[in-house]
Protein backbone atom coordinates (compact mmCIF):
# COMPACT_ATOMS: atom_id res chain seq x y z
CA UNK A 1 0.00 0.00 0.00
CA UNK A 2 1.48 3.62 -0.98
CA UNK A 3 1.61 5.91 2.12
CA UNK A 4 1.31 9.70 2.19
CA UNK A 5 2.38 12.31 4.39
CA UNK A 6 0.43 15.68 4.31
CA UNK A 7 1.93 18.71 5.06
CA UNK A 8 -0.53 21.74 5.80
CA UNK A 9 -0.76 25.41 6.68
CA UNK A 10 -4.28 27.73 6.75
CA UNK A 11 -4.24 31.68 6.17
CA UNK A 12 -4.37 34.25 7.37
CA UNK A 13 -2.80 33.32 11.26
CA UNK A 14 -3.72 34.38 14.47
CA UNK A 15 -1.36 33.68 16.82
CA UNK A 16 -3.61 34.72 19.72
CA UNK A 17 -5.67 32.11 18.75
CA UNK A 18 -6.92 28.89 16.28
CA UNK A 19 -9.02 30.62 13.70
CA UNK A 20 -11.99 28.79 12.90
CA UNK A 21 -10.55 28.10 9.35
CA UNK A 22 -7.76 26.33 11.12
CA UNK A 23 -9.83 24.21 13.97
CA UNK A 24 -11.62 22.83 10.29
CA UNK A 25 -8.15 21.97 8.73
CA UNK A 26 -7.10 20.10 12.00
CA UNK A 27 -10.53 18.64 12.56
CA UNK A 28 -11.18 17.11 9.44
CA UNK A 29 -7.23 15.59 9.38
CA UNK A 30 -8.00 14.29 13.17
CA UNK A 31 -11.87 12.80 12.02
CA UNK A 32 -10.01 10.97 8.89
CA UNK A 33 -8.47 8.19 10.94
CA UNK A 34 -4.74 8.60 9.86
CA UNK A 35 -2.27 6.61 11.21
CA UNK A 36 -0.23 9.79 12.25
CA UNK A 37 -1.60 13.37 13.02
CA UNK A 38 0.87 15.81 14.54
CA UNK A 39 -0.94 20.05 14.98
CA UNK A 40 1.09 22.85 15.80
CA UNK A 41 0.89 26.71 15.45
CA UNK A 42 2.94 27.03 12.35
CA UNK A 43 2.25 23.34 10.85
CA UNK A 44 0.32 20.57 10.75
CA UNK A 45 1.12 16.93 9.59
CA UNK A 46 -0.55 13.80 8.68
CA UNK A 47 0.19 10.35 7.37
CA UNK A 48 -1.84 7.33 6.29
CA UNK A 49 -2.90 5.24 3.89
CA UNK A 50 -3.03 6.79 0.40
CA UNK A 51 -6.79 6.67 0.06
CA UNK A 52 -6.95 7.77 3.27
CA UNK A 53 -5.19 10.73 3.03
CA UNK A 54 -6.02 12.11 0.05
CA UNK A 55 -9.99 11.80 1.54
CA UNK A 56 -8.74 14.20 4.19
CA UNK A 57 -6.92 16.50 2.12
CA UNK A 58 -10.16 16.61 0.35
CA UNK A 59 -11.74 17.14 3.61
CA UNK A 60 -9.32 19.95 4.77
CA UNK A 61 -9.71 21.98 2.04
CA UNK A 62 -13.56 22.19 1.51
CA UNK A 63 -13.71 23.05 5.60
CA UNK A 64 -11.12 25.56 5.54
CA UNK A 65 -12.32 27.17 2.78
CA UNK A 66 -16.16 27.27 4.39
CA UNK A 67 -14.77 28.05 7.54
CA UNK A 68 -12.88 31.01 5.65
CA UNK A 69 -9.06 30.66 4.91
CA UNK A 70 -7.90 32.68 2.40
CA UNK A 71 -4.87 30.52 1.52
CA UNK A 72 -4.00 26.79 2.51
CA UNK A 73 -0.81 25.65 1.88
CA UNK A 74 -0.29 21.99 1.37
CA UNK A 75 2.57 19.32 0.30
CA UNK A 76 2.06 15.82 -0.73
CA UNK A 77 4.93 13.08 -0.16
CA UNK A 78 4.80 9.44 -0.97
CA UNK A 79 6.50 7.61 1.47
CA UNK A 80 6.36 4.50 -0.04
CA UNK A 81 6.42 3.43 -3.53
CA UNK A 82 4.35 0.61 -4.92
CA UNK A 83 6.05 -2.58 -3.64
CA UNK A 84 7.66 -0.93 -0.41
CA UNK A 85 10.70 0.79 -1.86
CA UNK A 86 10.82 4.31 0.07
CA UNK A 87 10.71 7.20 -2.01
CA UNK A 88 14.54 9.31 -1.23
CA UNK A 89 13.91 11.82 -4.01
CA UNK A 90 11.19 14.94 -4.39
Amino acid sequence: MVRLRVEFTTEPFDLDRPPPHAVAARDAVQDAGLDHVDVGPFGNTAEGGAEAVLTAVDALLRRSIGAGATRISLQVNVLDAPGGTPRTGP
